[in-house]
């Protein structure tokens, strides 16, 4: 069944929010009305093509690609997820803890801690943690082999029509690339959708995307889970971690994912961002390390904020900034950089409230 009126506007809903100033959304809702009603014909139709992406570089922490749908493509993407993501959310593994409801960096550190608190028997015995990282993940995912994945709870109508649309786009004919080339030329090869192998890559930035990521990984969370077993495990999109008092028995584990991620997903581990040491040293995960009794911040996230804070190119992009920054910090033991970063906000004329989770619109701009 074609989508509604009323699915449409929740998905618009949805996508506007935080999208409001950018270009596209701009120019959708100078028509809005309009433009929401031609969607829904187009989509009825079958008329419904995918329009150009946008894509550009950021390079904090490391020079990537980002891109980023039309704001018309972006409301079909809502609306493929409004429809098929709660039967793959109730499949997921709880071990999943990125781009679902309720399960974002904070559920992710507080369930791996309490992993770790059972196999240490608090801290009492020594355990250890192998994490693991995937090799350029977005870049080579097999989109047929995700669509197989997909297949199953998408039925044989528009659901599955559009989903397959989605999925398999080529957005190089239509990119508009918004970064100067040599900022292009920071990201790596083998990490440009430029140049990604035939049928594979996804492009970063989309909900579509993120999405896609988590039924395709869903395969090996439940391989970890039903057939490794370990004491403990959580993921966060491609970076996993495994719990264990046994050295070898985390290498054994280790090998036998290799062999299931190349003959299930054609994917391999990065060998150069595997560690495996004792829990007690902590274990760095979703921006805060793991110490007996506390949780704490990773060391280069303040400077990384700063320097967001202090480069940024508008007052409403700084204070985006330092709010994300606040949101995350305030998860785990950070009042000092906290209270840093809000020194820092408080020089560049941006109240801060005064528990140090937020700041505010320039003064100038209020």
């Amino acid at each position: 069944m074609t989508p509604t009126m009323e699915e449409i506007v929740v998905a618009y809903s949805d996508c506007r929010k935080g999208k409001r100033n950018t270009d596209s959304a701009i120019s959708f809702e100078l028509r809005l009305a309009r433009n929401l009603c031609r969607l829904r014909d187009d989509l009825a139709s079958g008329r419904y093509q995918i329009g150009a992406s946008r894509c550009f570089v950021v390079t904090n922490p490391k020079p990537r690609e980002v891109w980023a749908a039309a704001f018309r493509d972006r409301i079909v993407h809502h609306v493929m997820y409004n429809r098929i993501a709660p039967a793959f959310h109730a499949t997921f593994s709880a071990a999943s803890c990125a781009c679902i409801p309720g399960r974002g960096t904070l559920y992710g550190a507080k369930r791996l801690e309490r992993q770790v608190r059972s196999v240490t028997q608090n801290w009492s015995r020594r355990a250890y943690y192998l994490k693991l990282d995937l090799s350029n993940f977005f870049v080579s995912i097999h989109r047929p082999t995700l669509f197989g994945l997909l297949e199953p709870k998408l039925g044989n109508g528009w659901t599955r029509s559009i989903t397959e649309q989605i999925l398999f786009h080529d957005p190089l004919p239509q990119v508009d690339v918004r970064s100067p080339p040599e900022l292009m030329a920071l990201v790596p090869r083998h990490k440009s959708l430029f140049r990604a192998a035939d049928g594979c890559g996804l492009p970063i930035g989309n909900l579509s995307s993120q999405f896609f990521a988590n039924v395709y990984l869903n395969a090996l969370d439940q391989f970890v889970g039903h057939q490794i077993k370990p004491k403990g495990y959580i993921r966060y999109v491609d970076d996993f971690i495994l719990l264990h008092e046994s050295t070898e028995w985390l290498n054994e584990a280790k090998v036998r994912i290799e062999a299931f991620l190349a003959a299930r997903l054609r994917a391999a581990i990065n060998p150069t961002k595997t560690v495996l040491q004792p829990i007690d040293r902590g274990v760095d995960f979703v921006g805060q390390v793991i110490k007996p009794w506390r949780r704490i911040l990773r060391g280069r996230m303040l400077p990384s904020a700063l320097h967001r804070i202090a480069t940024a190119g508008d007052a409403e992009s700084r204070r985006s900034s330092a709010n994300s920054y606040l949101g995350l910090m305030r998860q785990c033991a950070a009042y000092r950089e906290r209270t840093d970063i809000a020194r820092r906000m408080l020089r560049h004329g941006h109240p801060v409230d005064n528990k140090l989770t937020r700041a505010f619109a320039h003064r100038g701009d209020m």
